[in-house]
C-alpha cells in the first residue's frame, strides 16, 4: 500500500509514543524528535510503501533511544488483556463452535494494536463491544472450502494479545482439517507486534511450525523478509495474513497464492482501500 496524507499525522503520533516510551529527557526527546522530522521530509514522498517507511522510521527511534523495544510494556499488557478475555471468548465459541465463529473471534483480536490507535485506548471496552459484531466482509465459506483442499497453509501473526485469540483459530483449523501450519511471527520487537518467543510462551508449537520473519519490520516489507519466509508465500496452498501491517506489505508484492485478509480496519486509508467503513471487521479473499 502506497502512503497517503493521512499516515503522515500516524506516523507522527507513534513516533512521539516511541521516543515517550523510551526517553524520560526532555532535551533528548527533542532532539529525536527533529531527527524524525528529517527524516519525514526527506522520505515522506507520495509513491512510497507505506509499511517500509514506517518500519524504517521505528527502527531508526530505537537506534536513537537505544531502546530495541519501545512498546514491551504494551505487548505484554495485549497478552495479558487477551487471557482475561478468553472465558468470555470460549463461552461466546461453546455456543456457536463453527469456523466463523473462531474466525470473527481472531479479527476481533485483532483491535489490540497499540500502534494504529492510541495507547490510552480502552481495547477491553472495544473488543466487548465488537466480539458480536457481523463480519462485514465475510468470505469465510470460501475459507472453508479452501482449507479442506489445502495441504500446507501460511498464518502471518500480527499484535500481542491478538495471538492469544489467534491460538483457538488455528488450533480449530489443525483440529479440523489436519493441515501443516506454519506461523509466522517477527524476529524482534517492532510496535507491539508478536514476536517469535510469544508463540512458544503460548505453546502454539503443538499445532504449528513456528517461524521468524527473518526480521522486525512492520507486517511484510519485501526488501526485509527471511528468503524463506518470500518462499513460503508463493509456494503454500493459501495464506492467512493477521492486521493492517500485513495488508499493506502484501498488496505490494506480486503473490499468487491466495491470500485471506483478516482484521479490524482501523485506519481511513486502509478502510477506504478495501471499501468498507471504519472500523470494519473482515475475512475478506484477495
Amino acid at each position: 500500500m502506497k502512503v497517503k496524507y493521512e499516515c503522515a499525522s500516524c506516523m507522527l503520533r507513534q513516533s512521539r509514543e516511541a521516543i515517550e516510551n523510551s526517553v524520560e529527557d526532555f532535551d533528548k526527546r527533542m532532539a529525536i524528535t527533529l531527527e524524525v522530522l528529517d527524516f519525514m521530509h526527506e522520505n515522506f514522498k507520495k509513491d512510497t510503501n507505506s509499511n517500509k517507511l514506517g518500519t524504517d522510521l521505528h527502527r531508526m527511534i530505537m537506534e536513537l533511544t537505544g531502546n530495541d523495544d519501545p512498546y514491551k510494556l504494551y505487548r505484554e499488557e495485549g497478552n495479558n488483556l487477551a487471557k482475561r478475555l478468553i472465558p468470555s471468548v470460549t463461552r461466546i465459541i461453546d455456543m456457536n463452535p463453527t469456523l466463523e465463529s473462531y474466525v470473527k473471534i481472531a479479527v476481533c483480536g485483532n483491535i489490540i494494536d497499540f500502534g494504529a490507535l492510541k495507547q490510552d485506548t480502552d481495547m477491553e471496552k472495544l473488543i466487548r463491544e465488537k466480539i458480536n459484531e457481523k463480519l462485514i466482509i465475510n468470505d469465510v465459506d470460501k475459507l472453508d472450502e479452501d482449507l479442506k483442499k489445502a495441504n500446507k497453509i501460511l498464518y502471518l501473526a500480527d499484535n500481542g494479545g491478538e495471538i492469544v485469540f489467534d491460538k483457538l483459530l488455528i488450533e480449530k483449523i489443525k483440529e479440523d482439517y489436519d493441515l501443516e501450519i506454519i506461523l509466522a511471527l517477527k524476529e524482534s520487537p517492532i510496535l507491539n507486534d508478536a514476536i517469535v518467543s510469544d508463540a512458544y510462551d503460548l505453546g502454539l508449537d503443538k499445532y504449528a511450525t513456528i517461524i521468524s520473519t527473518g526480521t522486525n519490520s512492520v507486517g511484510v516489507v519485501k526488501d526485509y523478509i527471511s528468503d524463506e519466509l518470500t518462499d513460503l508465500l508463493d509456494n503454500v496452498d493459501l495464506v492467512i495474513s493477521k492486521g493492517m501491517g500485513n495488508f499493506e506489505g502484501l498488496t505490494e508484492m506480486d503473490i499468487k497464492t491466495t491470500i485471506y485478509y483478516l482484521l479490524n480496519s482501523k485506519c481511513n486509508v486502509i478502510s477506504s482501500q478495501i471499501g468498507v467503513d471504519l472500523g470494519s471487521s473482515i475475512c475478506y479473499r484477495m
